[in-house]
C-alpha cells in the first residue's frame, strides 16, 4: 500500500512537472505578458483600440523620418562635418531598421507581440533622448541605430497586431487607418520640422518623440491583447543573421551611393559585389537548411503563397513610386520653375493628404470586394497621374493635380494589399509577414530614390531649367510604367484569397 502511495504521488508531481514545462513552452507570452483591464476586454470596440495604440508608432515613425531629414544641413552645420558624415545620421537608422525587422517579427512570432511592441517603444524613445543630447556625431549615430532597433521591434508588430485583433472582413479597414497615420506623419513632417529647427535648433527634432513613446507605453500595456497564436519556439538562424545583416547593409548602401556617384566609383561597385556575394551565400545556406528541415530566418515558406508573393510584389513597386515622386518633384519645382524650399513642401502635401482622404474608402472596399479591385485601380490610377505630370510638367496646376491623384492611386492600393499580404500569411507567422512587409517598405523606398535620381540625372538636370524637365518628364514615365507593372503583379493574385474577406 505504501509503495503504491508513493509511486501515485511520483506520478503526480511528474504529470505537474510535465504540465508546467508544456505551459511554459506554449504560453510564455501569458506568463510574460500583462493582461488588458477588465474594462477594456468588455468593451465592444477594444480591436480598435488596438489599432489606435499602433496608429501612434506609425505617426511617429513617419514623422520622425521626414523631421530627421529636414535637420541635416543644421546636424553639418553643428558638428562641422561633411554632408557625407551627416547623411549617415539617416543612412545608419535605415540600415538597422532593415537588416533587424526580419528577425524581430520572428521572434515575436515565438515569444510574443504585446510586449515586444511596447519595449520597442521604449527603446525607440529612450534612444531619442540619447540622439537630442548626443555630444558627437558618432555618439548620433549609435543613438540612431538604437533608435531604429526600437523602430524595427514597433514595425515587425504593427501590422500583425492588427491583422489579428481585427474581426473577420474588418482587416481592411484597421490597416486603412493605420495608413492614414502614417500618411498624416509623412505630411506634417516637413512643416513641424521646419519649425522645430526653427525655433530650437536639430534637439527639437528627437525631443518631439518623448510624449509619443510615453502615450504609446502607457496605451500598449493597457489596450494590447495578450499574444494567443504563436509559432513553435525554434532554435534563432545565427548563421543565417549574420549573412543576412551586412547583405541587406551593403544593398542599401549600393542603392543610396546609386544616387549621387557614378555607377563605376568604388563606392558604388564595392557594396554591390558585398551585396551579390551575400544574397548568394545566404541563398545557398537557406536552401541547405530547408532541405535538412530546419528553421530559417527569411520566412521562405510564406513565398510559396501565390498571395503572398504577388503582395509583397507589387507593394515594392508602390513604395518605388511613391517615394519616387515625392524624391524627384522638389527638384523640378525649385529647378525649372523657381520655387522656394517650403513652398515645394506644400504643394507636395497633397501627396500624402491625398493618401489620408482615400485609405479609410479603400480599406472598406478591400473588406467588402477583396483586395484585387482597389489594388489594381490604384496602381492603374497612380500611373494616370504620371502621365499628367510627365504632359504638365511645367504647370504648377497640372503638377498639383497629378500629385493628388498618384495620392489617391497609393491611398487605394496599400491598404488592400497589405490586408491581402497579412492574411495570406498563418496567424503564428503574422509578425514575420509583417516583418517582410516593411522591409520592402525601406527597399522600395532605397530603390525609389536611386532610380529617379538616375533617371532626373541622365538628362542633364543641374544644368538649366530646361534640363531638369527632361529629366523630370523622363523619370515620371518611368514611374508610370512601374504602376502599370505593379497592377498587372496585383491582378495575378488568387481570388480566393483577397484581404480582409
Amino acid at each position: 500500500m505504501e509503495s503504491e502511495q508513493k509511486a501515485y504521488w511520483t506520478y503526480l508531481r511528474s504529470a505537474r512537472i510535465v504540465a508546467y514545462v508544456s505551459e511554459r513552452q506554449t504560453m510564455p507570452h501569458v506568463l510574460g505578458e500583462p493582461g488588458r483591464p477588465a474594462w477594456v476586454r468588455r468593451y465592444g470596440s477594444a480591436h480598435w483600440l488596438v489599432v489606435a495604440t499602433v496608429c501612434v508608432g506609425a505617426f511617429m515613425g513617419q514623422l520622425d523620418a521626414s523631421i530627421v531629414t529636414l535637420a541635416t544641413p543644421a546636424l553639418q552645420a553643428h558638428f562641422g562635418v561633411s554632408i557625407g558624415a551627416a547623411a549617415w545620421v539617416l543612412l545608419s537608422y535605415l540600415l538597422v531598421l532593415v537588416a533587424a525587422v526580419v528577425p524581430i517579427g520572428r521572434l515575436a512570432d515565438m515569444a510574443g507581440r504585446k510586449m515586444l511592441y511596447v519595449y520597442g517603444f521604449v527603446l525607440f524613445t529612450l534612444a531619442s533622448v540619447g540622439c537630442a543630447f548626443a555630444p558627437t556625431i558618432v555618439a548620433l549615430d549609435g543613438a540612431r541605430a538604437l533608435q531604429a532597433l526600437g523602430a524595427a521591434m514597433l514595425q515587425a508588430n504593427s501590422v500583425a497586431l492588427i491583422r489579428l485583433a481585427m474581426p473577420a472582413g474588418s482587416v481592411g479597414r484597421g490597416i486603412g487607418v493605420q495608413a492614414v497615420a502614417q500618411a498624416l506623419g509623412l505630411a506634417i513632417g516637413p512643416t513641424v520640422g521646419g519649425i522645430l529647427v526653427h525655433l530650437g535648433g536639430w534637439r527639437l527634432v528627437f525631443l518631439v518623440n518623448v510624449p509619443a513613446g510615453i502615450v504609446g507605453v502607457i496605451a500598449g500595456i493597457l489596450f494590447l491583447p495578450r499574444s494567443r497564436t504563436l509559432s513553435a519556439r525554434t532554435p534563432l538562424d545565427r548563421v543565417g543573421l549574420l549573412l543576412f545583416a551586412p547583405t541587406i547593409a551593403a544593398a542599401l548602401l549600393f542603392l543610396t551611393n546609386l544616387a549621387h556617384s557614378s555607377i563605376t566609383s568604388a563606392d558604388v561597385v564595392a557594396p554591390l559585389a558585398v551585396a551579390a556575394a551575400g544574397g548568394a551565400l545566404t541563398a545557398v545556406h537557406t536552401r541547405r537548411r530547408i532541405s535538412h528541415n530546419r528553421p530559417t530566418l527569411l520566412p521562405v515558406r510564406l513565398f510559396k503563397s501565390r498571395a503572398f508573393s504577388a503582395g509583397i510584389s507589387s507593394g515594392l513597386l508602390s513604395y518605388l513610386v511613391l517615394f519616387g515622386v515625392l524624391f524627384v518633384t522638389p527638384f523640378q519645382l525649385e529647378r525649372a520653375l523657381g520655387w522656394r524650399a517650403d513652398g515645394a513642401g506644400l504643394l507636395l502635401a497633397l501627396l500624402p493628404a491625398a493618401i489620408a482622404l482615400t485609405t479609410p474608402v479603400a480599406g472598406r472596399l478591400a473588406d467588402a470586394f477583396g483586395a484585387r479591385l482597389p489594388t489594381v485601380t490604384g496602381m492603374l490610377v497612380a500611373a494616370a497621374g504620371f502621365a499628367v505630370a510627365a504632359l504638365g510638367s511645367t504647370s504648377i496646376t497640372l503638377l498639383a493635380v497629378s500629385l493628388a491623384v498618384v495620392g489617391v492611386g497609393s491611398g487605394l492600393f496599400t491598404p488592400g494589399n497589405n490586408a491581402a499580404i497579412m492574411t495570406s500569411a498563418p496567424a503564428e507567422r503574422a509578425s514575420a509577414a509583417g516583418g517582410v512587409l516593411n522591409m520592402t517598405r525601406a527597399f522600395g523606398t532605397a530603390l525609389g530614390i536611386a532610380l529617379t535620381s538616375l533617371v532626373y540625372a541622365l538628362g542633364g538636370s543641374a544644368e538649366s531649367a530646361a534640363t531638369s524637365t527632361v529629366g523630370y518628364r523622363a523619370a515620371c514615365v518611368v514611374l508610370a510604367v512601374i504602376s502599370l507593372v505593379a497592377a498587372l503583379t496585383a491582378a495575378v493574385r488568387p481570388a480566393g484569397a483577397d484581404g480582409g474577406r
